[in-house]
């Protein structure tokens, strides 16, 4: 859903209490994660964290403090329950505020991880705007939408571009993207099609199918808008997918 027509009380209601806002899986930020190389001093920063899943994934992987950062309180309320419950509110922060004017000095974050949450300014705009915040060395972690296939169904493409409003390129495109925009690329990692559905469409199908009796104008719209969302990926989820890029910032002087 292209975010600029989204009526957000409508869509909150339908995501209410849902245990994540993206495709993921806790299997798979544990695996990214532990797949890192050690990380230069610094602070670690959960960008769009949302209800914060990877939030706890990262602080118990890592080992290290973690800064979940989201503009939706409620997120970050669900968040501080969960790390109480887990055992892990020493390792992490909750902030309200907007990813696109962070708080952090530039040059003093070791880790931004990004989950899902890229494509709200744009890959390469996000590059670009989390960039300065790196130490040298620093890694930032991004899951985006990327073609699985050189050859992308028309139905697909015209799904994305119309509805969504985004032109997707393929991973190795995005990866060139990256490179140019100063980054090593150490690594991309699709997501199996089990991320999407389990925690994420799954959930979102069934609350979808029981506010629809009830569902005013905007909510349906919004509903509607969601289940054509799914409907795309069960025809054409292999396609297309979100892929984690692990990015090392190369220093700026080389």
């Amino acid at each position: 859903m292209d975010d600029t027509t989204i009526d957000w009380d409508a869509f909150f209601t339908l995501h209410h209490d849902l245990p994540r806002e993206g495709p993921g899986s806790d299997a798979m930020t544990e695996a990214v994660a532990r797949g890192l190389p050690p990380l230069p001093a610094g602070a670690v920063l959960d960008l769009g964290c949302g209800p914060g899943r990877q939030t706890l994934v990262l602080a118990r992987v890592l080992k290290h403090s973690v800064v979940a950062i989201d503009s939706h309180r409620p997120y970050l309320e669900r968040l501080a329950m969960a790390a109480d419950l887990a055992g892990l509110s020493t390792l992490i922060e909750t902030r309200q505020q907007s990813f696109f004017n962070l708080a952090d000095e530039p040059g003093g974050v070791a880790l931004i991880w990004a989950e899902g949450c890229i494509y709200i300014p744009g890959f390469i705009e996000g590059l670009r705007l989390w960039r300065p915040l790196l130490v040298p060395g620093g890694l930032l972690v991004a899951s985006d939408a990327a073609w699985l296939t050189d050859d992308p169904p028309a139905d697909a493409r015209a799904f994305w571009e119309e509805e969504e409003g985004i032109r997707l390129l393929t991973v190795e495109q995005k990866s060139e993207q990256a490179a140019a925009e100063g980054f090593e690329v150490l690594g991309t990692h699709a997501l199996p099609r089990e991320a999407w559905w389990d925690d994420y469409y799954k959930p979102l199908a069934e609350r979808s199918a029981a506010l629809r009796a009830d569902a005013g104008p905007a909510l349906t719209r919004v509903l509607d808008a969601n289940d054509r969302e799914i409907d795309m990926w069960r025809r054409f989820g292999d396609a297309y997918g979100y892929v984690f890029h692990v990015l090392r910032k190369v220093d700026d002087a080389v």
